[in-house]
């Protein structure tokens, strides 16, 4: 366990320097390479774009997750990876160049920045790997199945991948993780159809929790889920397994957007809540935010923020229940402002202060979460983000969708995320509002 945790860090921090370096040479030299020691401009005005560059590649290196750590076995190509990303960065380093008229280099120098720029990051991940190796062993597998698969895994591993020492092996998935404690294991290999169902919340989120890589083995009726995604262990295909979906540079890359996309849309939503304030004002009286505590990321309670729609202390006679379709608690006059949810509009305030994101699961009551998490295996894992003014279950279901439904979306959504899924989520949100009643 020592040296799983060990991983995590020094080795990460010396791969920004070592990246830094890389990038940092692979300009100098191509500098010499093309202009000798005649250069156009002086050295304190390359070193100065040099920097900037080196800056927005390490950038983009790290929302692209280069410097997240790695599975020791099965890893996959990096190079097509690393060059599409430097490709990315490189594109932004000639965007730059043409908005400001200021470039980081000569401009001739651009494409050979961008080879030998991923062939030099590629390597470095490669040595460190090796380095990694050297350092803390061969990687050491613990095999979970019946007795046929983990014989014939055995088997491959010990043929295919001799730099893979199989520890040991058990036909008991329960307390999988003290088991690979015990045994010093690096990685666990699930070998026999099943797996996931034996690991999946408890177990996995324990084993992640010591940075023990454990994996799936791939059958062949599994193809039907039309898995694309899959790596090779000892000539057999395995997916990783994976607790928790979005790396932190992911969530840090999907809070900016999101602040972004308030920045952009900071004045039209200034005079919407100023009108949907007055109106709500003018029907519901004084105290028109209601504040109700809801669960969000990982689990801990804040107060969401809406409009106020029902009477006050709406609840008082009944207690916490879900609200209802046509309810007569909303006061009149204010239900389309519930049907086109402009009373969720103050939650951008929550939005600012980091409790909710602007597109995620959408945060439910502790009464009910509590509920759910008894009734939902896994239920849990909604929470691995904060929660969203809306989602994927809103616009693909309804208010009232059964919450396991809604969080097979939410999940969906974890494990997809990107800029362009939050953009198809919101536009998909505008037109739900527009078209239909949710």
């Amino acid at each position: 366990m020592k040296r799983n945790l060990l991983l995590k860090g020094t080795r990460f921090r010396a791969l920004y320097i070592a990246d830094s370096f890389v990038l940092f040479a692979i300009l100098f030299a191509s500098l010499l390479v093309r202009f000798g020691t005649t250069w156009p401009k002086s050295f304190s005005t390359y070193l100065g774009g040099f920097f900037i560059a080196v800056l927005i590649h390490l950038l983009v290196y790290y929302f692209g997750e280069l410097y997240e750590a790695s599975p020791r076995i099965g890893a996959r190509l990096l190079l097509p990876r690393v060059t599409a990303l430097t490709t990315f960065a490189v594109l932004i380093d000639a965007t730059l160049a043409l908005i400001t008229g200021f470039f980081l280099m000569p401009r001739g120098n651009l494409v050979a920045f961008g080879i030998f720029g991923s062939l030099g990051i590629a390597f470095n991940r490669w040595l460190s790997h090796k380095v990694r190796n050297n350092r803390f062993g061969k990687p050491r597998v613990l095999l979970v199945g019946n007795e046929t698969d983990i014989s014939l895994g055995s088997d491959h591993i010990s043929l295919s991948e001799p730099e893979i020492t199989v520890v040991g092996s058990t036909n008991n998935s329960m307390d999988l993780a003290s088991r690979a404690r015990e045994l010093s294991a690096t990685d666990i290999l699930l070998m026999s159809a099943g797996g996931l169902e034996s690991v999946y919340p408890a177990p996995l989120a324990d084993i992640e929790k010591q940075r023990i890589g454990i994996f799936q083995r791939v059958i062949p009726s599994d193809t039907l889920l039309g898995l694309k995604r899959s790596l090779q262990i000892g000539g057999m295909p395995f997916i990783a397994l994976r607790a928790h979906s979005l790396s932190k540079p992911r969530l840090t890359l999907k809070r900016m957007i999101e602040l972004l996309y308030l920045w952009i849309g900071l004045i039209p939503l200034l005079l919407i809540t100023t009108f949907v304030a007055s109106y709500v004002r003018l029907l519901a009286g004084k105290n028109i935010i209601y504040r109700q505590e809801r669960t969000g990321k990982f689990g801990r309670t804040f107060m969401m923020l809406k409009f106020r729609t029902m009477t006050e202390n709406a609840e008082i006679s009944t207690g916490v229940i879900k609200a209802e379709y046509k309810d007569a608690r909303v006061i009149k006059g204010l239900d389309w402002v519930r049907k086109t949810r402009l009373d969720e509009i103050p939650q951008f305030v929550n939005v600012l202060k980091g409790e909710m994101s602007i597109i995620g699961p959408r945060p439910e009551r502790p009464d009910f979460t509590n509920q759910y998490q008894l009734e939902i295996p896994g239920y849990e894992r909604r929470h691995d983000i904060a929660p969203g003014i809306t989602g994927l279950a809103q616009v693909k279901g309804r208010y009232h969708t059964d919450p396991a439904y809604k969080l097979g979306h939410d999940l969906q959504y974890l494990v997809n995320w990107s800029p362009i899924l939050d953009l198809q989520i919101l536009f998909q949100t505008i037109w739900t509002i527009l078209v239909r009643r949710l």
